[in-house]
């Protein structure tokens, strides 16, 4: 079992998922690394173990409860309880309601919002136990506003958002900070790169950045905690 204060970070991918388990890390966390991609999983262990941090696999599907499940009692019992939940776990299906399939919604408020339920239960007991702990849930601007063709992720993320709000207002008197993050804006990864050649780097939001700004939110003071943030480039249409 780790001596190592623990954070997990579910929905790891080569974007802000990895940024957020590197940051974390980097400030001597043990990280567990939470997705469907084995694979990928491996990589960004092996980046973060050559870079001096300890990281450990927990491959797992957040549409299923019982996968969600296993992973934490694996992390339990591998590392420890963990201080820090990071759920950025996300499922974007752009298409017209008339267009969509009831299987692809499901699977989209699964993704953004049902599997960060789950996971919260997992670690909530021993967080109230400890009188201390910080949830952070990665949003977006669909949370805040329904679009045309972004109906599968907006009811999602609407969903995530008043999660946050509820498990704050529950959980946060006994010392548990939970905090919500509109990212508003595409991210700098390679995908986005390949997506839009043509759009400079500083229209597009640093996953290292981002990843700075989740762990100013859980260093913040028990006197003054955000509930829910707005990340955003400067040049960003808001």
């Amino acid at each position: 079992m780790s001596q190592a204060k623990v954070a997990v970070v579910v929905g790891v991918g080569p974007g802000l998922g990895s940024a957020i388990a590197h940051k974390f890390a980097s400030e001597n966390f043990a990280v567990g690394l939470i997705a469907r991609n084995a694979d990928q999983l491996t990589e960004i262990q092996s980046e973060i173990q050559t870079n001096g941090g300890t990281a450990l696999i927990f491959p797992a599907d957040v549409t299923d409860a019982a996968s969600i499940k296993d992973a934490f009692a694996q992390i339990k019992s591998q590392l420890d309880a963990p201080e820090v939940l990071v759920y950025n776990a996300g499922a974007f299906q752009m298409a017209g309601i008339l267009e969509l399939t009831p299987e692809q919604f499901e699977n989209s408020w699964k993704v953004n919002c049902f599997g960060a339920f789950v996971a919260a239960q997992q670690i909530l007991p021993a967080m109230v136990e400890q009188g201390r702990g910080t949830i952070l849930l990665t949003g977006a601007t669909a949370a805040l506003k329904g679009s045309a063709r972004f109906s599968a992720l907006a009811v999602g993320k609407f969903g995530l958002r008043a999660l946050a709000q509820s498990l704050a207002r529950e959980f946060g008197p006994q010392g548990i900070h939970v905090a919500h993050i509109v990212i508003d804006g595409m991210i700098n990864t390679e995908r986005v790169r390949g997506m839009i050649p043509e759009r400079e780097e500083h229209t597009l939001l640093s996953p290292e950045a981002i990843a700075q700004n989740y762990w100013q939110l859980y260093n913040q003071d028990t006197t003054a905690w955000t509930l829910e943030l707005d990340l955003r480039p400067a040049v960003e249409k808001f």
